[in-house]
């Protein structure tokens, strides 16, 4: 059996909390930050904005949008990400860009023992769209995982539609694992994902050097 991640009795676990950055991309100056309280105002707004922008990809759950995503409901999810944070089962950060929050990423699933593995899924506010954000963000959550976490594989599962998205998996590296075959319910009916992944030894320098050199970052 896998060991799963667990937390110090001090609350936290390699890597965690952590504030990670600033990469300066076209966007702005780009961090990622522990999720915290006074999130929800911004998260609110842009989760309800994006609807149509960011619903086609996201996996289906129970209530309308409008409730799952009010500013009420922010404190039950920020709690939840930070308790799975404590026990060393997930690293959810805020994506901020020149200081304000911009998204999500969350390095999830985290297992120890011989697997040392992780997720990582994101998402940023659409007027970013297109500015290096996510790739950024991906790049230093990577980085960070393979250092201070100590892990040594991060996968994402992305549908095949989703072009943009497998565009900043791929231009870091991330290499095509396979199709899961129904893999998750979105829009309400079970939708194909690619599998992709990358392993500790791939990244070489890091990510985020790859990124400075290509001149995709600064």
């Amino acid at each position: 059996m896998l060991d799963s991640g667990i937390a110090s009795p001090g609350g936290r676990h390699p890597g965690w909390p952590a504030r990670l950055g600033s990469l300066r991309v076209a966007a702005g100056s780009l961090a990622l930050r522990p999720v915290r309280w006074r999130d929800g105002a911004a998260w609110s707004r842009f989760r309800l904005r994006d609807e149509d922008y960011l619903r086609p990809w996201e996996p289906d759950a129970s209530g309308r949008w409008d409730e799952r995503h009010a500013r009420t409901s922010w404190p039950l999810q920020c709690s939840g990400l930070r308790s799975m944070a404590r026990r060393g089962h997930a690293l959810p950060f805020a994506i901020t860009v020149d200081g304000d929050f911009a998204g999500q990423l969350t390095l999830g699933n985290v297992v120890r023992g011989a697997l040392c593995s992780a997720w990582v899924g994101y998402w940023v506010e659409s007027e970013l769209a297109g500015g290096g954000v996510a790739t950024g963000a991906v790049a230093l959550a990577v980085d960070h995982a393979f250092g201070p976490v100590r892990l040594h594989r991060i996968e994402a599962t992305v549908q095949p539609d989703n072009a943009a998205s497998l565009r900043v998996l791929r231009k870091l590296g991330f290499r095509d694992e396979g199709l899961l075959l129904r893999y998750l319910e979105v829009a309400g009916r079970w939708c194909d994902h690619s599998c992709l992944a990358i392993t500790r030894e791939e990244v070489g320098e890091s990510m985020v050097a790859r990124l400075r050199r290509d001149g995709r970052a600064h």
